[in-house]
């Protein structure tokens, strides 16, 4: 037995079969994800606003890289039809799109991988309060038939889309309070290459994963580069 083996108390699950719907697709950060579980083999729907504005971004990763299956469709329709759905959108309209998907996500694992920053001239990135708690607790909120997880928070969108970039050497922290969800989607992160799931506690500890982001913002911005996440000794 290997000593990550050891370390490992259970298995995690088969989720190669599954289809992922991501909310907020057409931004970069959520065409990146799109694109790099369509690559796993996933079946991967873009949502927006407007089908078209979705089919144009799921046209975009699909004529540059060909046999992925991606496809587009207005939120609703992505919300229902999948598997497992992502928040990606923009933290300020957030909780209006989940409102407006309350019936479409009711029984679904919602992966939220929103940060709410503020960005200040000359200052940079900060972590915006939530009065829920964070964004992921805002969901849960919102969402209260819905099973929700806190994952993907700082993956960067420029090395998701490069196709230069064969593995995206990072841990991505995966909070919850449903274990059989954050194993999931634990499963579901060591579908791309490079990447880890870690079980980073239970929703209530969200806040300080989003606001760590603005943190690493400014480290790439010193640094010119495009920091992430490993936890070591797991």
């Amino acid at each position: 037995m290997t000593e990550q083996q050891r370390r490992t108390p259970y298995d995690l699950p088969d989720v190669s079969g599954l289809s992922i719907g991501i909310l907020g697709g057409t931004g970069d950060q959520g065409k990146g994800l799109a694109r790099r579980f369509a690559l796993a083999g996933h079946r991967v729907t873009i949502g927006s606003r407007k089908a078209e504005r979705a089919q144009a971004a799921a046209d975009d990763l699909a004529g540059a890289e060909a046999g992925l299956d991606v496809s587009g469709a207005e939120n609703p329709a992505v919300a229902g039809g999948s598997d497992v759905v992502i928040v990606a959108v923009p933290w300020e309209g957030h909780k209006a799109t989940l409102e407006s998907l309350r019936a479409e996500l009711a029984g679904k694992i919602v992966v939220d991988c929103v940060n709410p920053l503020g960005f200040e001239k000359g200052k940079g990135a900060f972590a915006l309060p939530v009065e829920e708690g964070s964004a992921a607790q805002q969901a849960a909120a919102v969402l209260t038939g819905s099973r929700v997880v806190a994952a993907f928070h700082h993956v960067s969108a420029k090395l998701l889309l490069d196709p230069g970039v064969d593995a995206m050497e990072l841990d991505v922290l995966v909070l919850g309070d449903d274990r059989e969800a954050t194993d999931l989607v634990q499963a579901l992160a060591g579908r791309i290459p490079g990447m880890r799931g870690v079980y980073g506690g239970r929703l209530h500890n969200a806040h300080q994963v989003e606001a760590l982001t603005a943190n690493l913002i400014s480290i790439n911005r010193r640094y010119k580069a495009h920091a992430g996440l490993r936890v070591t000794d797991v």
